[in-house]
């Protein structure tokens, strides 16, 4: 059962006419209160990097305020179950242009190519008459195609400075990333799109991914600011399987003092005066003194300088160091969002001055979920909660009620269907997700499925997090973990943190007998490959 809770007092009369709008449509473009005329919707992907829900507003943040994405929330609708199929950066990036889980379209870790010769969304709504541009994010290594125009980030790309693959070859832009990307994407909506053309815009920030560089404008946000700890941040990993206490993506262990949280001398010192630096976060910094302006590394060092001293005369220790680097990682952490929320606000100022917001679908999501100290963690790739959910918030004036929320189970393989359904375009039988335009509408009990298939397979990648799949319901999760033959069951309800498996408990047989037959159901329907050891 969907689950539709309205934040603000709905008009039934008004949900009613809408419904019969799009019944009578049979596509979402057309009905509602927009101009007379207007034609297939224009869509406006932004989509950020490592964004955890915990750090949104609508989603009832306690670290930080994001005021403009909340604007798409407050217009639109929130999904407090959007779910990813393999919670890493460059699968998850192909899931959403493909609609298919990553053992089909070929993009398993982040060290496959993308094939960009196979059918993806853009590619569909091209054919069905839109234009399309890719900016900023892109981490597929092959060249995008499906795009009329587009400027992407070679790889993970950087904070300051960076360079752009081009059509032309690779170029430097001075100044932010994240106002960059945002530049690229207006310059392209007020001069390179046709007016007569519905267009699609991937908008993709790097932040907030590692390192958490912030921006100019908030080198110093925060910084009078100490962060509550989460209950979990000296979590023993007790109670579940071995891989929780073997993998490398703690705070206390893995968050490096240098790269991660900037703790080097400031200006040109040599960088092996930094405390404990490694050889590769020296090759980033002697990069980072290369690429930053004269007048960027006067206030980086201005910001950074004097808590780097205070640090360095009275080092902490044990807990007290844990405590230190996870308040100093979520700081930079919620830095970089603050300049993301910035440039979502520019961009919606500008559709709302342009005229073009009434008829365009905005949508904001990130490529997974992150940890933001839950379990001692930083980071992401679990089926767990704070990596298996994204954000994910969609408005669009008169067909989307305003306020609006959903725990229906969607996910990021329902993003192409849903994009090419909006559209009126034709949706491929091949696809593996399910539009979700009957929950844009408000339709009662439209959940695109009861249950969802998970699958993780970098474990020989960063962080250690072992091979794993598994199946989710709206109250269970069952993972099992084929190199360590070893299984966890969670419920959810009673156990939101995920801290003990009840996997193998007598009281749990016949849930624990379902999933089992769920799981299996759901391998044979997506055609999963079986796993070594299976």
């Amino acid at each position: 059962m969907v689950m539709l809770r309205h934040r603000l007092d709905p008009t039934s009369a008004r949900r009613t006419l809408t419904a019969a709008c799009f019944a009578a449509a049979g596509v979402l473009a057309g009905c509602g209160p927009a101009p007379d005329g207007a034609g297939p919707p224009n869509i406006l992907l932004i989509i950020a990097d490592d964004h955890a829900y915990q750090a949104i507003g609508a989603y009832g943040s306690v670290l930080n305020e994001t005021p403009n994405i909340d604007r798409i929330a407050n217009a639109g609708i929130r999904f407090d179950r959007a779910l990813v199929t393999n919670s890493i950066c460059a699968p998850a990036r192909a899931v959403i242009l493909t609609g298919k889980y990553s053992h089909v379209n070929g993009v398993l870790d982040n060290v496959d190519d993308f094939d960009g010769t196979q059918a993806t969304f853009p590619k569909l709504l091209q054919s069905a008459g839109y234009r399309t541009a890719a900016f900023g994010k892109w981490h597929l290594k092959s060249e995008p195609t499906g795009f009329d125009a587009w400027e992407v980030l070679p790889g993970q790309g950087h904070y300051y400075n960076p360079d752009f693959r081009t059509l032309e070859g690779v170029v430097r832009r001075e100044g932010y990333v994240t106002d960059i990307t945002t530049d690229l994407a207006l310059d392209w909506l007020r001069s390179g799109r046709d007016d007569e053309r519905p267009f699609f815009v991937w908008l993709g920030q790097k932040a907030p991914h590692r390192n958490w560089m912030p921006g100019p404008d908030h080198l110093t946000t925060y910084s009078d600011t100490t962060f509550r700890e989460p209950p979990t941040l000296f979590d023993d990993y007790s109670g579940r399987a071995p891989g929780a206490a073997t993998q490398e993506m703690e705070i206390d262990r893995h968050m490096t003092l240098m790269y991660d949280l900037k703790l080097r001398p400031a200006g040109p010192t040599p960088l092996s005066a930094g405390p404990g630096a490694l050889p590769w976060e020296q090759s980033f910094w002697s990069e980072m003194d290369a690429r930053m302006t004269p007048q960027q590394t006067m206030a980086w060092d201005s910001a950074y300088g004097p808590r780097n001293a205070a640090f360095l005369s009275d080092p902490p220790e044990g807990n007290e160091l844990i405590r230190w680097k996870y308040d100093e990682y979520l700081k930079d952490y919620l830095r970089t969002i603050a300049s993301v929320d910035d440039n979502v606000g520019r961009v919606l100022d500008y559709l709302d001055e342009s005229g073009l917001a009434d008829n365009t679908l905005v949508i904001y999501t990130s490529d997974q979920g992150f940890y933001l100290g839950e379990h001692g963690w930083f980071d992401k790739r679990w089926i767990y909660e704070e990596s298996l959910r994204t954000p994910l918030l969609m408005r669009w004036p008169g067909r989307i009620e305003a306020g609006s929320t959903t725990t229906a189970l969607a996910a990021n393989l329902d993003f192409a269907p849903t994009f090419l359904d909006v559209a009126g375009a034709q949706v491929p039988d091949d696809l593996q997700g399910t539009s979700l335009a009957p929950l844009l509408r408000g339709e009662p009990d439209a959940s695109p499925r009861d249950s969802f298939y998970y699958h993780y397979y970098e474990s020989e990648g960063p962080h250690a997090v072992p091979v794993h799949y598994g199946v989710v319901t709206g109250r269970y999760k069952l993972i099992r973990y084929p190199e360590l033959d070893a299984w966890e069951l969670f419920d959810l309800q009673t156990d939101p943190r995920e801290l003990a498996s009840q996997y193998g408990d007598p009281e749990m047989t016949d849930v624990q007998s379902r999933l089992a037959d769920e799981l299996r159901r759901l391998r044979a329907q997506f055609g999963v490959p079986r796993e070594i050891g299976e």
